[in-house]
């Protein structure tokens, strides 16, 4: 993952984690809503690794959300 990218990355990951823990979902739960595993969304909530944006958009699809909801910041959720 590129340094200049990793904010980014960490802030993808906590909206994710936020999002789907509003949904009451596990991580299990949610990657059976998307074509990845448990551990691709885990990665993604600990910006642990790059991700095709394909993955992103089905991770938005899957939480019922939009990508810029995702992507945007958002103090609020640590």
């Amino acid at each position: 993952m590129k340094v200049e990218f990793q904010n980014l990355y960490i802030q993808i990951g906590k909206n994710v984690r936020f999002l789907r823990n509003q949904l009451g979902w596990s991580q299990d739960e949610l990657a059976s809503y998307c074509s990845v595993n448990r551990a691709k969304i885990s990665r993604i909530e600990n910006a642990k690794a790059d991700y095709l944006l394909s993955t992103l958009l089905e991770v938005s699809k899957a939480l019922r959300t939009d990508l810029e909801e995702i992507i945007k910041s958002q103090p609020e959720r640590q």
